[in-house]
């Protein structure tokens, strides 16, 4: 792919790859003009999604949590293996997100049927309230943020982001999917 080197660009981008070309003929740039802006979105989306979830009251780990919950289906209630699982954080992480919700009065834990240390978490009343309204403005705006693209773009995105983020975790050897920033 060729950048041009005219330092005139519109898309910095393109200017950091030409830069590259211009100071390291032969260094591999391609992969600047897809990896580059998606680290950028992800870095603008996540904090446009901090402030609208600090407006709402409630942090990103129990709006996954409620999430996830809420998803669920009646009767809204998954064991803490099955959160994990879901939510793809260690059993720890899971523990400490349902003792916070649960001291606001978000979930309860209940003893499971059959295995003796299975904990059941239910949503209440409140986290069902929390999640639904906290939903509702964390998706709505993100679809502000994206309908500068066509609805036949984003379906082409979506498909792309799914194919180079499926070979990116087969090649890494990590399906694992956390939120941005976290390990």
């Amino acid at each position: 792919m060729s950048y041009p080197t005219d330092g005139e660009s519109t898309y910095p981008v393109q200017d950091i790859a030409a830069s590259w070309e211009r100071e390291r003929p032969g260094t591999p740039v391609a992969s600047i003009g897809i990896v580059t802006p998606i680290w950028r979105l992800a870095k603008l989306l996540g904090d446009d999604r901090r402030r609208v979830l600090a407006r709402a009251g409630v942090d990103a780990a129990t709006l996954d949590l409620l999430s996830v919950l809420r998803r669920s289906g009646k009767p809204y209630t998954l064991s803490t293996r099955e959160l994990g699982r879901r939510s793809l954080v260690t059993a720890g992480a899971i523990s400490q997100r349902v003792a916070r919700a649960e001291s606001d009065g978000l979930v309860t834990r209940r003893p499971g049927q059959g295995r003796p240390r299975t904990v059941l978490v239910c949503l209440t009343q409140a986290g069902h309230d929390l999640v639904e309204t906290t939903v509702d403005h964390v998706l709505g705006r993100e679809a502000e943020l994206i309908d500068g693209l066509t609805g036949e773009q984003q379906s082409q995105l979506t498909e792309l982001l799914q194919v180079l983020l499926q070979d990116v975790q087969r090649r890494l050897g990590d399906d694992r999917i956390s939120h941005v920033g976290e390990e």
